[in-house]
């Protein structure tokens, strides 16, 4: 078992593209990293590099104490899951996990008994001496899993290992996966593009844009405390809406377009620096679960007046889309998929109770927990202190 210890590392490809930039990061022993972040942000960039299928440009990979810049894949003791599984079509889900195993030369009998237990752990006992074209998507996955698994590795690199598969499965394999790493306890390295996968399984998620490390910490930490608009938005889901605002009355009120809400001295006091704002423009954030229904019009500190546009019936939930006054922020890059941050509308979401008897063209009364807002500065970044 390793550490994985990434000191500035850069990728700059033959055209000068800059792929990934001066990226120091550190996955403990037995830790589940996620790296998430949109298309074309460099996080298979970085796996690829960790398993040595990428050059380094500069910077230096450790596994443990051991500087691996130079090292090739099969002399790092890494096993990686890809996305489309890469199996063997032409061999059994037994001999295809078996594989790496007879490269190493290593007993038959010793052979049989890791394919077996992988199998036992995967639910693919049965489907042995099938091969993968006779196999689901989901057990195909299973079978790439017990070929990385029974290689007992150091070091476990997946790239979107779970993105092929349909929604319902998708949920239940991120449960298997989390529990074989639990089992393995070897450092991790987990690519996903889906916001809700990365908080759902990792113990840290690093989130990545334009080939740079925007922040790194636990899913709860990231969710409550986004260092900038970006990493706000992009965790959670539906997206954080995010409005256009003007400070007041030295950091005690908030004007979103024609409406007031009056802020609490709690909030003056989590973040000082918000009176130093008074009559100048920044970003509010409020989350869709921060916003609940009052029964009846009418206007107080903490309420926004809106129009309802759609109404979507999840059965547990209702998720309210709506108009305010006030202009919305759109975030580059960001997407979700319950809402599209890109769209034209100039939409909010709210997150409501399903008792709640609310349809298009209603007008609402929306309360904001105040205390869990964000405020961002006109650069982006978060004002906390």
């Amino acid at each position: 078992m390793a550490t994985i210890g990434m000191e500035r590392i850069n990728k700059v490809y033959m055209n000068g593209f800059h792929a990934v930039h001066d990226l120091s990061l550190t996955v403990d022993e037995g830790e589940f990293m996620v790296l998430v972040g949109p298309s074309g942000c460099g996080k298979t960039t970085v796996l690829r590099m960790i398993a040595g299928l990428e050059d380094i440009s500069s910077g230096e990979l450790r596994f443990g104490e051991k500087l691996v810049n130079n090292l090739e894949p099969k002399e790092r003791d890494i096993a990686m899951v890809f996305q489309n599984y890469a199996l063997y079509p032409h061999m059994t889900v037994a001999q295809n996990i078996a594989f790496s195993l007879k490269l190493r030369k290593m007993p038959k009998g010793e052979i049989r008994q890791k394919v077996e237990e992988a199998a036992n752990i995967l639910g693919l006992t049965e489907w042995l001496d099938r091969k993968p074209k006779e196999l689901s998507g989901g057990q195909r996955q299973r079978v790439a899993m017990g070929r990385a698994l029974v290689r007992e590795p150091s070091v476990f690199l997946m790239d979107e290992p779970l993105s092929n598969l349909d929604a319902k499965l998708r949920v239940k394999m991120r449960t298997e996966v989390r529990r074989i790493q639990e089992r393995l306890g070897v450092a991790t390295v987990y690519v996903t593009h889906d916001q809700t996968e990365a908080m759902t399984m990792g113990d840290r998620v690093a989130v990545l844009k334009d080939g740079a490390l925007l922040q790194v910490d636990t899913p709860q930490a990231l969710y409550d405390r986004p260092v900038n608009q970006f990493v706000g938005a992009f965790i959670g889901s539906p997206a954080m809406n995010l409005y256009q605002a003007e400070m007041a009355n030295r950091g005690r009120s908030l004007k979103l377009g024609s409406q007031v809400l009056t802020l609490p001295d709690t909030i003056l006091v989590a973040r000082p620096a918000l009176s130093t704002y008074s009559g100048k423009q920044l970003t509010v954030g409020i989350r869709p679960e921060d916003l609940s229904a009052r029964p009846h019009l009418s206007t107080s500190g903490n309420t926004l007046r809106c129009e309802i546009t759609l109404v979507e019936a999840l059965g547990s939930e209702l998720m309210v889309h709506f108009t305010i006054d006030a202009n919305l922020i759109q975030v580059e890059q960001v997407n979700s998929q319950e809402q599209d941050i890109l769209s034209d509308k100039n939409e909010g979401v709210a997150r409501l109770d399903p008792s709640v008897p609310v349809k298009a063209g209603d007008k609402l009364t929306l309360e904001v927990k105040l205390e869990r807002l964000h405020f961002f500065d006109p650069t982006g970044n978060a004002i906390y202190d």
